[in-house]
């Protein structure tokens, strides 16, 4: 029986010893009835006490991959395939066995490969998929997202969904209204995106409005196209009483922003920036991220009916 153990390794050789054991099985380099060596046999075979052979055979015993009768040698329980999926401790065996079972009942790689896809975009996301083209912006749509949700996050631009469909398994996607076009048939047809509202900066432009005198007025964030979207929305209160500074973060020179007497900070860079009289400046309107929870939550509670 092949087995290699790292006595170095920070797993424990007896976990080491199963997990080789059940992989050996799983991949019929031990079949039903094979027996296993003594475990004197296999502790002289790898250099540790017998104590430590003895319980792995015990655990092995008692979930149901070894049989054996007192004072006989242990063999390898016979075990169906069904068996074998419910009993795998790792994601490869459990896949490993499926496979096997679908060979079995006449089914080609490729019909195992659509259903298995069809199924996995039937369950519920367990994950969000921001897709934007723009890095700057995809950043800041993720890290919005991350700090009001409690599912993962992930991104990707429209280019990766399109070259690796499957990155929409499992997700619920959320992007802005118009980049909906160009990946919509790239999304599942049973789970729709989720489209986020920007911000139309009502509370800035109050901010700006309220200032007595002639201002210098700084925007940081770490997208370009964030600041052109902002200098935009803004110009209608700078007029020509105020001087907009943008700052592509990170700065070259942060010395730029001693000069300013108010700082508009993206999500990103707001804990990043030191200035009194700074204020964060939100990419997505509230109601948008209620929505996305509202959406993971719906998904999850009809699960739920099914399930019962």
């Amino acid at each position: 029986m092949k087995i290699r153990i790292n006595k170095k390794s920070e797993i424990p050789i007896r976990e080491q010893i199963a997990e080789q054991i059940i992989f050996l099985i799983a991949t019929d380099e031990l079949k039903p009835a094979d027996p296993l060596p003594s475990v004197r046999q296999l502790a002289r075979q790898l250099g540790i006490h017998r104590n430590t052979v003895s319980r792995v055979y015990g655990d092995l015993v008692h979930r149901s991959w070894l049989s054996g009768k007192r004072g006989g040698r242990l063999m390898v329980r016979p075990q169906d395939e069904f068996t074998r999926i419910t009993r795998a401790q790792d994601l490869d065996s459990m896949i490993n066995a499926v496979i096997r079972v679908a060979r079995q009942g006449g089914h080609s790689l490729q019909e195992l490969r659509k259903r298995v896809r069809e199924r996995l975009l039937e369950q519920p996301p367990d994950h969000l998929l921001v897709i934007e083209d723009d890095p700057g912006l995809l950043k800041l749509l993720e890290e919005e997202i991350r700090k009001a949700v409690r599912w993962p996050v992930r991104g990707c631009c429209g280019q990766d969904l399109r070259s690796n469909a499957g990155l929409a398994v499992g997700a619920l996607p959320v992007l802005a209204q118009h980049s909906l076009p160009e990946v919509a048939s790239l999304l599942p047809k049973t789970r729709p995106a989720v489209c986020v509202t920007y911000s139309l900066a009502d509370e800035h432009l109050q901010k700006i409005r309220k200032l007595c005198e002639p201002s210098v007025i700084a925007l940081v964030s770490v997208s370009e196209a964030f600041l052109k979207t902002a200098r935009a929305l803004l110009a209608p209160a700078l007029e020509n009483r105020h001087t907009l500074l943008e700052v592509l973060w990170p700065a070259k020179r942060a010395t730029d922003l001693r000069a300013a007497d108010l700082v508009f900070c993206d999500s990103i860079t707001f804990d990043k920036v030191k200035h009194p009289r700074r204020a964060l400046y939100r990419l997505i309107v509230p109601s948008s991220i209620d929505y996305i929870v509202s959406a993971m939550n719906s998904y999850f509670e009809s699960s739920k009916a099914v399930t019962y």
